[in-house]
């Protein structure tokens, strides 16, 4: 079991949903927290939340902008030292056929989804390497394992991710580096992000998702499905299923190509 008392971690996205909790989840254990968000005025409720100056930080970051990432990985190298666990928790959803989309809708979601933990990544990752210690969580989503209506450029972002992030373990694996990479594959979690979906598979809550990813990391566990039968499911069901068969279970007898009719995302 991984001691995170005194480590510091690094959350984007952190100051919303499992981002939040899990802010709080990792001051319960003594860690240090930093936590990077686009929205500033949620970034000061949060740290307001807290009366310990000395354990929680926050930073305004835009994870599409290079420019942004790089500037604030500087300052957190300068103001509070080396990343210890980084966790690429920031994302978004844009819930509609693939037709219907715009230019932007698809440039920002791959750049928050995709890039962004890239990026973010690869400013941490030297000092990982060079004090030979850390740990990279990278939140992708179930939607990364099943095709899905209405969810094409999600599904290719979370795609992405889970490629990069499980051959970014097998790269530290093969280097002999002691750097923990761990990708998590949620199913839909009830945060706001994903209002309006319907789903005849149970919806997580917000405090065990935010929950099981902490103590994932405490365990140094690699590829990690909520609920864990998810990638059981898929990959038996891709391999031994013809497509046709498979897509009538997804879709007709477990409703996943139905959960997005009636999306409607968090209200801005």
């Amino acid at each position: 079991m991984k001691d995170l008392a005194g480590k510091i971690v690094l959350i984007t996205g952190g100051a919303a949903g499992i981002g939040k909790i899990m802010l709080r989840l990792m001051l319960e254990r003594k860690a240090k927290v930093i936590i990077w968000d686009i929205n500033q005025a949620s970034i000061d409720a949060t740290i307001a939340e807290y009366t310990d100056g000395e354990s929680i930080f926050g930073f305004q970051v835009d994870v599409s902008n290079i420019r942004h990432i790089r500037e604030t990985a500087n300052k957190v190298k300068q103001q509070i030292g080396v990343v210890d666990i980084l966790i690429n928790n920031a994302g978004i959803v844009v819930g509609k056929y693939f037709d219907e989309h715009s230019t932007s809708d698809i440039t920002s979601t791959i750049a928050i989804n995709v890039n962004g933990p890239m990026l973010v990544t690869k400013e941490f990752l030297g000092d990982m390497i060079a004090q030979n210690s850390g740990h990279i969580c990278n939140i992708a989503s179930s939607g990364g394992l099943v095709s899905n209506p209405k969810m094409s450029v999600y599904a290719a972002s979370k795609w992405a991710l889970i490629g990069w992030s499980d051959s970014l373990r097998l790269e530290m694996e093969q280097q002999g580096k002691d750097i923990n990479i761990t990708t998590i594959m949620p199913y839909y979690i009830n945060t706001g992000m994903f209002d309006g979906v319907n789903s005849k598979i149970p919806i997580l809550e917000p405090e065990a998702a935010a929950l099981t990813i902490v103590k994932s990391i405490e365990r140094n566990r690699k590829m990690v499905t909520m609920p864990g039968y998810i990638y059981r499911f898929t990959r038996l069901g891709q391999a031994i299923m013809p497509l046709s068969v498979f897509d009538w279970f997804a879709g007709s007898v477990l409703g996943i190509y139905k959960t997005m009719e009636h999306f409607v995302g968090r209200k801005k």
